[in-house]
């Protein structure tokens, strides 16, 4: 089932959950232990993250380094095949940019229809590691709104092969990033926002935010979205603070804004069980 159709036909509040694939090495029974105890909130759907390769120097017997790529954290298609199977419950891979040629992009989208997963959350992704700022695979795209149109030609018939006539028409429900706070590269959020309803129009069918910790501005950025004319569902990206190291953690990597009420209490909590109890309850 397509996310949309999830919300439209929801009686109730939905819940999601976002999970990464496993570090390599570890099998996929580290996926069902970690869901298992989640099942009886009665997910709708799960995320699954996707990780590009990094680039590393491992050091030979010569004592010479050799350049090697390395994928931490392999298998976002494998697992939500997976999860959909052993579970029965929809699956929503994310979709990047980062490390995908626009061929990539295509064989993954097909891998995806036949495993009958129908949906997908398409990104840009972070910058590689050694990259100062994102750079796109040759043949690649730059920006999350290219291969959101790349999606959109896919479930019109259009392939990266041009002799393909006739070919299938994927249905694919399309999720794009929204950002409460703004992307950290947009100069201000209204430009952000133009940006954001770009996607939309060619052709995002929901929004999934960014995480946040102040409901406030959750509901500015949905004010701001309908009036600039963008009506796709939007859906809250919510996380609880966990642990104490997460109070500088997030807010480096996700660029977002920890109020200083909840910073203050988590900051004096006397146990890890106090932290996560400030943290879920503030959700």
């Amino acid at each position: 089932m397509k996310i949309t159709e999830h919300i439209s036909q929801a009686s109730k509040t939905l819940v999601s959950f976002e999970i990464l694939p496993p570090l390599k090495g570890k099998t996929i029974d580290s996926i069902y232990n970690h869901l298992d105890p989640l099942m009886e909130f009665k997910p709708a759907f799960i995320n699954v993250t996707y990780h590009r390769s990094e680039t590393m120097f491992k050091k030979k017997a010569d004592g010479t380094f050799e350049k090697v790529e390395v994928r931490k954290r392999p298998g976002t298609v494998a697992i939500c095949a997976a999860i959909k199977n052993y579970y029965n419950i929809d699956t929503v891979p994310h979709l990047i940019c980062g490390g995908f040629t626009k061929r990539d992009t295509e064989d993954a989208l097909i891998d995806l229809n036949f495993l009958g997963i129908d949906n997908v959350l398409v990104l840009r992704g972070d910058a590689a590691k050694n990259e100062a700022n994102f750079e796109a695979e040759p043949n690649g795209h730059a920006y999350a709104v290219d291969l959101l149109k790349q999606v959109v030609n896919l479930k019109n018939g259009i392939y990266q092969e041009e002799d393909i006539k006739n070919g299938g028409k994927p249905d694919f429900c399309i999720g794009t990033a929204g950002y409460p706070e703004k992307h950290f590269e947009a100069p201000n959020l209204e430009t952000d926002l133009l940006y954001l309803k770009d996607k939309v129009d060619a052709g995002a069918d929901y929004i999934m935010t960014q995480m946040f910790f102040n409901n406030q501005k959750f509901f500015e950025f949905v004010k701001n979205c309908r009036d600039a004319g963008i009506n796709v569902p939007i859906i809250p990206g919510l996380k609880p603070i966990t642990n104490k190291k997460q109070l500088t953690i997030l807010p480096k990597i996700f660029h977002v804004d920890i109020p200083t009420t909840l910073s203050n209490a988590i900051s004096s909590a006397k146990t890890d069980e106090e932290v996560e109890q400030i943290g879920t309850e503030w959700l």
